[in-house]
């Protein structure tokens, strides 16, 4: 039993249809794949590389994949490696390997990057990614819709002479900066990231009105980006330039800021109605006044008239101030991609910014090992999100936050994570050093000594447990043990050092609060008398 892998021809797209319904049924999202006509005209496009698989004794396709070479911004030599399947007939007979080995063959020499979106549901894909050089840079939750919504873990490869063209010393907000670390050293380079945490957002102005591009506005809004400053902060695959027959044709939609009559600048996205899904290209202004603008807007836009469940919006990671300004609207980040863009004479990173308006799920247990520490970061940002709120409405109860600013409140509640405890759980034990401090956000907690037998007091929402730990990682002088349900804010020892390492000015306010709270603490909780001797606790 021999196979063949070759390109597809005319004859194949019959074939191709049948590999795709015998795989998914009715229910895969890119409807061009069920139909023969977009089949062909994928086959004659000669920027999109479609293969098959043929089994030799029967001349059955069994298998097919394929590399769209303009998926970046025309120009940026970023290629998809996308859609490989294969029939139920075929599996388990390595066509997977070997499709992907005749992907890296085309691509030799007519790509940058390679970027390859893995359904997390199906572990094979992640490690055939994994084992052909293709490298873990993110996790995008749900951005797929079959039955359900499912989340992809993108992976990246560079070609020729992509990383010596790479800009170093990217600056990125310290919510992204796990996310770029972790991206970088997948990819073989040395993390040169600086965080940037003084650059303010895009101030929000209401002065302009809202339109959509028709004919009449094209040539207006392409004079004003041929005369701006080539200054890109939001990139994707598609761009004014390529003309509005196309950017119709491929389902973009661009939103105009007008100034009175005047066009100030656009905003460019396309919108998939069957997977409700926004990807957002381009940001074109005359200035940076409508940037905010148009961005509230679009989001306005997804939520309300679009019923998106998942947008995504890449932004150049030396551009801080619009990374900034997308993080304050909602969306969060999801992935890092090294070398992305071509801008003139180099090669920039970027990162891809998310935003769902369906709940976080967890995900099943096929992650690959690759992709398991990134799932880790971008679920870790998206709990942080969660507990912001919680912990802005808890400030006025929570001393350890006491003359914290807003900006403060914020850094400080990113780096804790979200934990529950149901009633009758221990938290901690006496003579144990777990590292942690936690904040109650709601429940209550009950505190004893010597192992249980002595009741010394509570803990409420809205104070603190385990200080102690934020200054040394002691081991805790005190049992804890939730006696109802109990949501808490955790910051561990290590990630407080690292923060106050970043941010000195957070530290001196927290510590000086911790004191404080201490021995406010110590008077209220220290006494219980036992044969006439007391016994402090912290």
């Amino acid at each position: 039993m021999t196979i063949t892998i070759r390109q597809a021809l005319d004859s194949d797209a019959e074939g191709i249809r049948n590999i795709f319904s015998s795989a998914y049924g009715a229910t895969y999202p890119y409807p061009q794949f069920y139909d023969t006509q977009s089949l062909k005209k994928m086959i004659f496009d000669d920027d999109t590389l479609l293969l098959v698989a043929e089994d030799d004794d029967n001349g059955q396709l069994i298998g097919t994949a394929s590399i769209i070479m303009d998926f970046g911004r025309y120009g940026d030599l970023v290629g998809e490696f996308g859609r490989l399947v294969v029939h139920p007939d075929g599996r388990r007979r390595g066509l997977g390997t070997m499709l992907m080995d005749e992907r890296l063959a085309h691509a030799e020499g007519r790509l940058h990057v390679g970027l390859v979106e893995n359904r997390v549901v199906h572990p094979f894909s992640q490690r055939i990614s994994d084992a052909h050089g293709f490298h873990s840079v993110g996790f995008l939750p749900h951005k797929l819709s079959f039955n359900d919504r499912e989340s992809v873990a993108p992976y990246v490869r560079h070609f020729g002479q992509a990383l010596q063209l790479r800009r170093n010393n990217p600056r990125v907000i310290p919510e992204a900066f796990a996310l770029a670390e972790l991206a970088l050293r997948n990819c073989g380079i040395t993390p040169d990231v600086i965080v940037d945490d003084e650059e303010p957002a895009y101030p929000q102005s209401d002065r302009y009105t809202l339109d959509c591009l028709t004919s009449d506005g094209y040539a207006s809004l392409f004079r004003l980006q041929r005369g701006r400053l080539a200054h890109r902060e939001i990139t994707g695959p598609a761009r004014l330039s390529v003309g509005l027959f196309r950017l119709r044709a491929s389902h973009s939609t661009y939103l105009l800021a007008r100034e009175e009559e005047r066009i100030v600048g656009a905003v460019g996205y396309t919108h998939s109605k069957i997977e409700k899904a926004v990807n957002v290209f381009e940001l074109i202004t005359a200035d940076e006044r409508p940037i905010r603008f148009l961005l509230a807007e679009l989001e306005r836009t997804c939520r309300e008239e679009l019923d998106a469940d998942y947008v995504e919006i890449d932004v150049s990671a030396y551009s801080p101030r619009m990374q900034r300004t997308v993080l304050e609207m909602g969306f969060l980040p999801a992935a890092y991609l090294p070398a992305h863009v071509l801008h003139r004479a180099e090669r920039r990173d970027a990162i891809r910014f998310v935003r769902i308006y369906v709940p976080f799920h967890a995900v099943p247990d096929t992650l690959h090992e690759a992709t398991l520490p990134m799932f880790r970061i971008v679920q870790r940002t998206f709990a942080t999100r969660e507990i912001l709120p919680r912990v802005k409405a808890a400030i006025p109860n929570i001393d350890l936050f006491a003359d914290l600013t807003g900006e403060q409140v914020r850094r400080l509640a990113s780096s804790c994570r979200l934990v529950s405890f149901p009633a009758g759980r221990r938290i901690f034990t006496e003579g144990e050093a777990d590292g942690n401090a936690y904040i109650l956000l709601d429940g209550r907690v009950e505190i004893t000594l010597e192992g249980g037998a002595e009741d010394v007091g509570s803990v409420l929402e809205g104070e603190c447990l385990g200080e102690m730990a934020l200054l040394n990682a002691a081991p805790h002088s005190a049992s804890a043990t939730a006696s109802t349900n109990v949501d808490a804010a955790v910051l561990s020892h290590e990630d407080f050092n690292t923060l106050v390492r970043r941010r000195p000015d957070i530290g001196v306010v927290v510590y000086r609060n911790l004191a404080r709270g201490l021995g406010d603490k110590l008077h209220r909780l220290d006494v219980r008398v036992a044969g006439g001797k007391t016994k402090p606790i912290s």
